[in-house]
């Protein structure tokens, strides 16, 4: 015979504390991935909600396109944004990335 039968080793019986000891290091890592990934994520995407609806005429924004310029209307979804004198573009509510301080642009 050139193959030997292989005889596998019946296990003990399992106790309950090991169970949850082998479950433990995946519980610590999504714990771990809260606080570090998800949590500071939600708290971005809250404040940008909270900037978004907050924003007014006269408010001084910079687009996703660096665009900078005063608001000088609001609407549901879009924003009328003057860039230069009697330059005016539309863009979207969503497209504003920063509030800038009063009187940051001047050359208006």
């Amino acid at each position: 015979m050139l193959i030997s039968n292989a005889f596998a080793q019946t296990a003990g019986a399992a106790s309950p504390t090991s169970n949850l000891m082998s479950f433990l290091p995946l519980v610590l890592m999504f714990v771990v991935l809260y606080f570090i990934m998800i949590r500071p994520q939600m708290k971005r995407q809250k404040e940008t909600r909270n900037m978004l609806a907050a924003l007014a005429k006269g408010d001084e924004v910079v687009t996703s396109g660096g665009l900078a310029g005063r608001i000088t209307k609001v609407g549901e979804t879009f924003l009328t944004v003057e860039i230069a004198e009697n330059v005016e573009i539309n863009v979207q509510k969503g497209a504003v990335t920063t509030l800038l301080p009063k009187g940051t642009i001047k050359a208006l």
